[in-house]
């Protein structure tokens, strides 16, 4: 069946041989459906404060596997362009990524990835490795350079349960650089502006083998610290009841935390903060 011309795939193009990845059959048929291969105009400025910038994102692992969460905020410039981003996303059963960056071009990413692991699982008839998913994670953050050099990055950041690890070792963490180097971190990761408050609390707090209200609330508390000195970060908003994302893998697959669990550990934390603004301390 050939084209129509109203912008549908043409039809022969599923009855082709080629491999497992979706983004390689949209890159030799369809190229210009890749969001996230766009690029500004030769000679256009940087123009990174122009359009909407998520932070700040978090993973650390804990007793029963790996949290991932992420702030609510999006600035653009000097102005906050949204108050209830969702930065925190499944990817497929056991794995999740959160987002620190371009929002628009994030989100595309996002839902791309999404579809190339379910695609490689149809053709293959089996999932990827965790392993396999940051290398195709990788690539496609690679793929974005040319916006990336203009101001329009994207870090993602990729967490997974690896039910083929070492017990105790399951839970995963992966971050990537602009250029697609992928790299896994023990422990914990922050990505974002406010990463190097987040990161200090996270090395203040954070301790192994913590259940998931423990590393539930030392997620939170780290949040909370970049958004008192990072103002690109937004911290619990009572007042609209808007919550930081806090969602677990498991041996059990994805969730994510119910609001009514992550506002009641919210206030607990606040609370908190009333007697010690600066948080908890470190313990010795």
């Amino acid at each position: 069946m050939a084209s129509t011309g109203t912008g549908s795939m043409p039809g022969d193009e599923f009855f082709l041989p080629g491999n497992s990845s979706f983004t390689d059959f949209l890159t030799a048929h369809r190229p210009e459906l890749l969001g996230t291969r766009r690029f500004l105009p030769p000679g256009a400025r940087p123009a990174g404060d122009q359009f909407p910038h998520g932070t700040t994102v978090l993973a650390l692992t804990y007793r029963d596997g790996v949290l991932i969460a992420g702030d609510r905020r999006a600035t653009m410039g000097n102005v906050i362009a949204q108050r209830d981003l969702e930065k925190v996303h499944a990817t497929d059963d056991f794995t999740a990524v959160a987002f620190a960056g371009t929002v628009g071009l994030a989100v595309d990413m996002v839902k791309l990835y999404q579809v190339e692991l379910t695609h490689f699982e149809k053709m293959e008839g089996i999932p990827m490795t965790l392993n396999a998913k940051a290398n195709r994670l990788a690539g496609m953050v690679r793929e974005n350079l040319d916006q990336a050099m203009q101001g329009l990055a994207v870090v993602p950041l990729l967490a997974g349960y690896d039910e083929t690890a070492p017990e105790g070792a399951r839970g995963r963490i992966f971050s990537f650089d602009v250029t697609g180097g992928p790299w896994e971190k023990r422990d914990f990761h922050v990505e974002g502006s406010g990463s190097p408050f987040a990161r200090g609390a996270l090395k203040k707090l954070y301790r192994a083998g913590m259940d998931r209200r423990d590393a539930a609330l030392t997620a939170l508390q780290a949040l909370y610290d970049a958004a008192d000195d990072d103002s690109a970060t937004g911290g619990p908003d009572i007042g609209r009841a808007i919550y930081p994302i806090v969602s677990v893998i498991t041996e059990d697959g994805f969730e994510r935390l119910p609001e009514p669990e992550t506002a009641a550990l919210s206030h607990a934390m606040i609370a908190g903060r009333r007697h010690r603004p600066d948080g908890p301390p470190a313990a010795l």
